[in-house]
């Protein structure tokens, strides 16, 4: 059970005396839902199962709902032009990037 085991890390993460300082975000995704874990011990689950980090985050994300909402493009195919739209707007972005299937 994946939203189990996210908030098992999440405890376990913020109680570690090492990791509890480290400021990080994680997103964790199986078939069934995608969550987003802070260093803070926060477990998010997004309301329409999509979820960026990192300094284009921002961007990618709201390039992807609008994607996703007007468009009958692959997951993949959206993620791809999501990040390409972010590294556009966001100088921390770049345009190269991997983007792996399961």
């Amino acid at each position: 059970n994946l939203q189990k085991a996210s908030v098992e890390l999440a405890k376990d993460w913020r109680k570690d005396r090492a990791l509890r300082h480290l400021e990080a975000m994680l997103i964790v995704a199986d078939a069934k839902g995608t969550f987003l874990v802070s260093g803070n011990g926060d477990v998010i689950e997004p309301d329409d199962g999509m979820c960026a980090i990192g300094s284009g985050g921002s961007y990618a994300l709201a390039a992807a709902r609008a994607l996703l909402k007007h468009t009958k493009l692959t997951a993949k195919e959206i993620a791809q032009e999501a990040m390409r739209i972010s590294s556009e707007i966001c100088i921390f972005t770049n345009a190269n990037f991997t983007i792996e299937e399961l």
